[in-house]
């Protein structure tokens, strides 16, 4: 073979890996020199704090992905689990408030701790449908994302004056996320602090544990890890109620960043966490994936989404954009997985 041959094929390879990240690459580009204000540190920290709390969702659905899975309910459980913990945060002082009778503010803690555990309960139930009774992920999912989102409505429309927005949410919590340290002539959110800690404890698991490496064994050929020895259910239990806590931190800080929740709380956030995930390398092949890969798309994906809104392109226009990026990050992927075999 030539060395111009071997060149071409190098070329082609290299085009086949980063030919998204290009692609992207030269629309914030072309964002920036339309509008140079853009990359303005303010704007760099609003697309951070946004970023955070779908980079912590996406890092639950990371582990469904190395599976060969994926998780189609995470939004809505974030959206179930965000309604709890903003129903338990109002400000005692809010004459219209869910729960009356909490007279005195709860600890912080008690309302993370419980949207946790309901998070937890959702994806046991993807768990169960996926290890023990056999459904494809897509199905379980879907199946429970339409219980989460009915949960969430029924919620919300149980308040004494109607279904009306989760709203008037207590200081403490308010400042807790949405703080910021001050670092020179910038503001860093605590946002991104706590997407930052979720995301060395995550890339430990994946990396210097026996749950972390069994998950890639069984992503990666699942007959093979119950040969040797993998308890391939218990595997995925583990790896779906990780996930379910990560939901359930993501939607209390989500409830509190947005400082409102509502039944469209949560929507579509399941397809910004499935894109950010396969943008950055994590295959839908299985077991194939990284934490820093998971934060790179995650954060690619939100500068795309917040430089449409910052340029006005039409809402319609923006699902339009965002779904030739899933559609084109998912076919690199199986192109990636065909040239391999």
């Amino acid at each position: 073979m030539s060395t111009l041959s071997v060149g071409n094929e190098k070329w082609k390879e290299w085009l086949l890996n980063y030919s998204l990240y290009v692609i992207l690459g030269v629309l914030i580009i072309a964002v920036v020199v339309m509008e140079p204000t853009f990359l303005s540190f303010d704007n760099l920290s609003k697309i951070m704090a946004q970023a955070s709390t779908r980079g912590i969702l996406a890092l639950g659905v990371a582990g469904m992905i190395v599976y060969t899975g994926t998780d189609l309910s995470a939004g809505r459980i974030l959206g179930c689990c965000a309604a709890i913990s903003a129903s338990l945060l109002q400000s005692v002082t809010y004459a219209s408030r869910m729960y009356p009778g909490i007279t005195e503010p709860l600890p912080l803690a008690l309302p993370l701790l419980l949207a946790m555990a309901v998070g937890m309960m959702f994806c046991c139930l993807n768990a169960f449908g996926f290890a023990v009774l056999k459904m494809h992920p897509f199905i379980i999912s879907l199946g429970t994302q339409l219980i989460a989102y009915g949960a969430l409505c029924l919620y919300i429309d149980s308040q004494a004056g109607g279904a009306q927005p989760l709203a008037s949410l207590d200081p403490r919590y308010i400042s807790v996320v949405n703080g910021s340290f001050d670092i020179g002539f910038m503001k860093l959110p605590y946002l991104v602090v706590y997407l930052a800690i979720c995301s060395a404890v995550m890339w430990v698991i994946w990396n210097k544990t026996t749950i972390g490496k069994n998950m890639f064994a069984i992503g990666g050929n699942p007959e093979a890890a119950a040969v040797s020895g993998v308890n391939v259910v218990r595997n995925i239990f583990q790896v779906y109620l990780i996930a379910g806590m990560l939901y359930g931190i993501a939607a209390f800080l989500e409830a509190g960043r947005v400082q409102s929740v509502t039944t469209a709380t949560g929507l579509n956030y399941d397809l910004d966490a499935i894109s950010g995930c396969v943008i950055g390398g994590v295959s839908f092949t299985g077991g194939v994936g990284t934490i820093p890969g998971v934060l790179v798309g995650v954060i690619i994906l939100q500068v795309i989404n917040y430089s449409l809104y910052y340029l006005g392109v039409n809402a319609y226009f923006q699902y339009i954009i965002k779904g030739l990026i899933i559609i084109m990050a998912v076919a690199i992927d199986v192109r990636k997985y065909i040239s391999k075999k």
